[in-house]
């Protein structure tokens, strides 16, 4: 039995598809399928049901799941405790980012990171916020910044600050927004994000409560492009409020004052890596970075 091969057990069942699966482990399907098979041939029993179009865990696998978690976990810690008997920590930590850099004080992170473990290569990568969380979950990216309503139950995390964002929409709609109801606001035109990013999660879930979907007419990849559009006179956006209110004061934008959506910015980590060096000095300097207290010793 071979750690990939419960990586690949564990990444499968919490994804629920071969393919995304393979993508979040960086190996081909066939090698994922393969890795399961080898896996179940050992152990004697079928960890997944079959069917065209899904895979789902049968009851051995249900069982098993949390027994190749924790031998996840423990490898982890393992490796944790054997660089630390190294001294000086090495290798790479990949950080996954998303939004502006300065609003997740990303620089002074990796000037920390630096100062404090010169041997370490350290990367970033840009992406949404679900994709980065999925990475995270299944281990196959070290950390990254999350935003979303809290943080999320299968990975590790620390709370960074409480983001605010206001509906904006462009200073021609002002008499139009400022008399809207809900449904009004839903049948204006929206500008858009892609689907996993944390800005879409927020807007989606906002109009799900009322039982409403926002009228999207363009989607934008680009973080700063909504801001840009809605000046532009192309439609409302969802957009964070220390930049909506200095906008609005300038009379680029108008705010719909009815709603103030929440969420949380923190720094997620793998469950198997609580005690990897590499974490916890990034915690340590996200603590300092951000103004926050130290870890209490238990």
């Amino acid at each position: 039995m071979e750690i990939y091969q419960l990586r690949a057990f564990v990444t499968v069942a919490k994804i629920g598809q071969l393919t995304r699966a393979a993508e979040v482990l960086h190996v081909t399907q066939p090698a994922v399928s393969g890795q399961i098979k080898a896996l179940e041939e050992e152990l004697g029993v079928s960890l997944f049901d079959r069917r065209p179009g899904r895979i789902a865990l049968t009851r051995a696998g249900e069982r098993l799941l949390p027994e190749a978690e924790q031998v996840l976990a423990a490898a982890g810690t393992l490796t944790a405790k054997a660089r630390e008997l190294q001294g000086e920590v090495s290798g790479a930590l990949v950080i996954g980012t998303l939004g502006d850099p300065d609003a997740l004080r990303l620089g002074s992170l990796l000037g920390g990171l630096v100062a404090a473990l010169p041997l370490l290569e350290i990367k970033t990568r840009s992406g949404d916020a679900e994709a980065l969380r999925e990475a995270v979950a299944t281990a196959s990216l070290h950390a990254a910044f999350y935003i979303g309503p809290h943080i999320p139950r299968d990975v590790l995390g620390l709370s960074l600050q409480t983001i605010h964002y206001r509906i904006v929409a462009p200073v021609d709609y002002r008499e139009r927004v400022l008399h809207a109801g809900w449904r009004e606001i839903a049948d204006l035109p929206w500008i858009g994000t892609p689907h996993a990013s944390h800005v879409q999660t927020l807007l989606r879930d906002l109009f799900s409560r009322q039982g409403l979907l926002p009228n999207q007419v363009v989607e934008s990849d680009d973080a700063s492009a909504p801001f840009s559009l809605v000046r532009a006179g192309l439609g409302l956006a969802l957009l964070r409020e220390d930049m909506a209110v200095p906008a609005a004061e300038r009379n680029e934008l108008v705010i719909w004052p009815h709603t103030r959506v929440a969420a949380l910015l923190s720094f997620i980590y793998p469950k198997t890596a609580e005690h990897d060096p590499a974490i916890v000095a990034a915690l340590s300097v996200l603590r300092q970075v951000w103004g926050l207290p130290p870890r209490k010793s238990v």
